[in-house]
């Protein structure tokens, strides 16, 4: 079995909650040893989210692939095994509160002189310094001071959020992205540096042209529903037996596919809709005709002909849609495991991406807490 890409390398997780265990969760499912450690209460993850007799049902995802060390960072016996695990890593992964690991010496100025090489990624809401750094920070938080908040929504009315923690997920991959770089970074100099990773920069490095629009363009992107402004077609069509589907038909060439699709030739060369510009002046009109079309057929039929013309196409899936489906079936993307105190293996997303040669596996579920504590200590602290 592949042991992945990043076998070798030694991860020490501290903190709670998504966005550094999550990275965390990553960083294992590519190879690497991650050594958790928890407080004595463990971490609050254990119990979030829909439970199982009292164990949360994200646990063993998220925290797959590590080992769970129970620590009390204000003992100072506890504070030495971390300060040697710190020497000993090549990465810490942390997402305290800014200063909290200096109050322990346990920040980078303090355990990189015997350990050079140590790359340590910070995960905080908004930075390691600013006028906001001390400011406690969550997702929710930084998708708002990120500017996507803003764009999510009817613009008649407040704001939604994605059903997920997206901007801890962001903040967490941004985290992955940045350690692998500065992997490869001390693979030439022999050295590690730190990696800041704010939230709210997270999820704003994803808005695209958000500010130069509104400084050059004089335009203030805002809530436009399930389109984007002057991107057409592409939207939700429901078809006669109540199936939704996603259509994205927005480039001309698969535009004029589309309307040999719906036996509407001419909709290829009206000057309403022939153009990209045009198509997003109009797209109102342009959606109104496609969903009357969508709902001449039902959901097979209308996915079939979509198939036939090449245009892109996806239905709005539910949990049960993503167990059943040949695509991810064929890709191997949920995997089962056997974790206990469960009543069956616990599906969960496998590895992304994958890797041809060296592919990154999903070796164990979430720890029980505490359960490494003491290999970990007689390993780390011999005698």
């Amino acid at each position: 079995m592949s042991k992945g890409p990043l076998d070798g390398v030694t991860v020490v997780e501290l903190g709670g909650f998504i966005a550094g265990p999550f990275a965390g969760q990553l960083l294992g499912d590519y190879g690497a040893r991650v050594i958790k450690i928890e407080p004595p209460a463990g971490d609050p993850m254990r119990h979030w989210g829909v439970q199982h007799d009292d164990r949360s049902l994200w646990w063993p995802g998220i925290a797959r692939n590590k080992e769970s060390v129970v620590l009390d960072l204000k003992d100072d016996s506890d504070r030495a095994l971390a300060r040697e695990l710190f020497v000993k890593a090549d990465v810490v992964l942390e997402n305290f509160a800014p200063g909290r690991l200096a109050a322990w010496g346990l920040d980078y100025a303090s355990v990189a002189p015997d350990n050079p090489a140590l790359i340590m990624a910070h995960v905080s809401g908004f930075g390691q310094d600013g006028p906001r750094a001390a400011d406690r920070g969550f997702g929710s938080v930084a998708e708002a001071m990120g500017g996507l908040r803003a764009l999510m929504g009817f613009p008649d009315l407040p704001p939604v959020r994605a059903g997920i923690s997206l901007g801890d997920a962001l903040a967490a991959m941004f985290a992955v992205i940045g350690t692998l770089a500065a992997l490869q970074e001390r693979e030439r100099t022999g050295h590690g540096q730190e990696v800041d990773v704010a939230l709210y920069e997270s999820v704003f490095a994803l808005t695209e042209s958000l500010v130069s629009d509104w400084e050059l363009g004089g335009v203030a992107r805002g809530r436009s529903g399930s389109t984007l402004p002057g991107v057409a077609p592409s939207n939700v069509y429901t078809a006669s037996d109540g199936v939704e589907v996603l259509i994205a038909a927005n480039a001309d060439t698969v535009y004029r596919r589309l309307c040999q699709a719906m036996d509407r030739p001419d909709l290829a060369t009206d000057e309403r809709y022939a153009t990209h510009q045009a198509r997003g002046a109009n797209a109102t009109e342009l959606d109104g005709i496609i969903a009357h079309w969508a709902a001449t057929l039902d959901g097979e039929q209308l996915e079939k002909v979509l198939d036939q013309f090449e245009i892109p196409r996806g239905r709005i899936y539910t949990p049960d849609d993503i167990l059943s489906d040949v695509q991810y079936r064929a890709r191997k993307m949920i995997t089962r495991v056997d974790a206990p105190g469960y009543p069956a293996p616990v599906p969960m997303p496998s590895v992304v991406p994958k890797f041809t040669k060296t592919p990154g596996t999903i070796r164990t579920p979430g720890p029980e807490l505490g359960e490494h504590t003491e290999s970990v200590r007689a390993e780390f602290l011999p005698g």
